[in-house]
């Protein structure tokens, strides 16, 4: 999870890795014009605290005029994931640039954590539509209960009495002879 200089010149940040929640805090520094400067908090999804920070200043000069030149970092906390080990299903808006415009798209993944599902996504854009993770922006993630998923993918795991075959097994023990005249079985 770095951020790489190619040929050009230009800096890409690279999403390799679980990503991670971040809660980053910001604030213009005061001048004599601004004595009192008002912080912005906002929660981040990254690799690491470096690309955090970074991604931050992306976004707060895209909604505030304030940039890393006249502002300053006041923390930058990891959000731990609450241990579980249930499978949530989450919901997630994002907005990504792609080759002809801006989009606005809404996906739902099964994951325990908000960091997996969002680790997800960033998989499943770079691979469906070929989308750089400096590209994707994600908006908005809830856990949503399973009566208000809408796609079918995560709704098909939906069922009580859900199974899935296990057509091939080969039972491996110890005391049997390793080569023998006869085929295994393993069709149980």
């Amino acid at each position: 999870a770095v951020v790489s200089t190619q040929s050009t010149g230009t800096r890409v940040m690279k999403a390799s890795g679980d990503l991670k929640l971040f809660s980053v805090v910001g604030r213009k520094i005061p001048t004599a014009k601004e004595p009192v400067s008002v912080p912005y908090r906002m929660r981040i999804f990254a690799p690491n605290a470096v690309i955090a920070k970074s991604r931050y200043w992306y976004f707060i000069r895209q909604l505030k005029k304030m940039k890393k030149g006249n502002g300053e970092i006041l923390s930058v906390e990891r959000i731990h994931p609450k241990k579980s080990n249930m499978v949530r299903n989450y919901g997630v808006w994002i907005r990504y640039m792609s080759r002809s415009g801006n989009h606005n798209m809404y996906k739902e993944f099964r994951d325990t954590t908000e960091d997996g599902a969002v680790t997800q996504l960033y998989r499943e854009m770079g691979a469906r539509h070929r989308a750089r993770p400096e590209s994707i922006q994600v908006i908005k993630i809830e856990a949503i209960p399973a009566s208000k998923c809408r796609r079918n993918y995560i709704t098909q795991f939906h069922d009580s009495k859900l199974k899935f075959p296990l057509p091939h097994r080969v039972s491996r023990s110890l005391h049997k002879p390793r080569f023998t005249t006869r085929r295994p079985i393993t069709a149980i």
